[in-house]
């Protein structure tokens, strides 16, 4: 899955699919610091961060997709076409996930992120409280059409969730959030939830 070169979806989307394996790796990702992760609800005793593949960065994530359920890789990192299709093997063996920063070669899902504002700042003073953004699945297979909903990235508490319902233009996302349960997530001030799917 691409996650449209935003750091902060990339942690959450990581942190959803790491919650019940635990275990998550990150590839090439020099702009990730231990807070970022640790606030997005990364583990950082069972991370593994390689900071810079080199130019064996296929080996060193087939490597790691055979034995970390979560990896992150960073946007500069680049992998032959045929390398691709042989990590796509291991995926489906070893039943990871592979959460990519930038466009990934055969990805199933591409995510794009705009950004619609921030939360905080007055007439040129305050504190940066929250992030809108305009989050754009589309793909292959089910998730071909695309869909796009408006997401707090993160919101004023600090967790990602569906802004008001009516800001977002399609709320049943391909992260299975539906209009009920976010408009009652964000009333609530809870976190609506992502799901991993697929």
């Amino acid at each position: 899955m691409g996650a449209g070169g935003d750091l902060p979806l990339l942690l959450a989307l990581a942190a959803l699919a790491a919650a019940e394996s635990v275990a998550w790796a990150a590839v090439g990702v020099p702009e990730l610091g231990g807070l970022a992760a640790a606030q997005a609800g990364l583990d950082l005793a069972t991370g593994l961060v390689v900071s810079d593949p080199g130019p064996r960065a296929a080996q060193v994530l087939a490597v790691l997709l055979e034995s970390v359920p979560v990896v992150l890789v960073g946007a500069s990192v680049r992998v032959p076409e045929r390398a691709v299709r042989r990590l796509r093997a291991v995926m489906r063996r070893s039943g990871a996930v592979l959460l990519a920063a930038g466009r990934w070669p055969g990805a199933d899902v591409q995510l794009r992120v705009a950004p619609v504002g921030w939360t905080g700042v007055g007439r040129g003073h305050g504190l940066l409280r929250g992030r809108r953004v305009t989050v754009t699945a589309g793909g292959r297979g089910a998730a071909a059409a695309p869909r796009s909903a408006e997401l707090w990235l993160p919101g004023p508490d600090g967790l990602v969730g569906v802004t008001d319902v009516t800001d977002v233009t399609d709320v049943t996302d391909t992260a299975g959030v539906t209009e009920q349960g976010a408009a009652e997530a964000v009333r609530g001030g809870a976190r609506a939830d992502l799901r991993v799917v697929g």
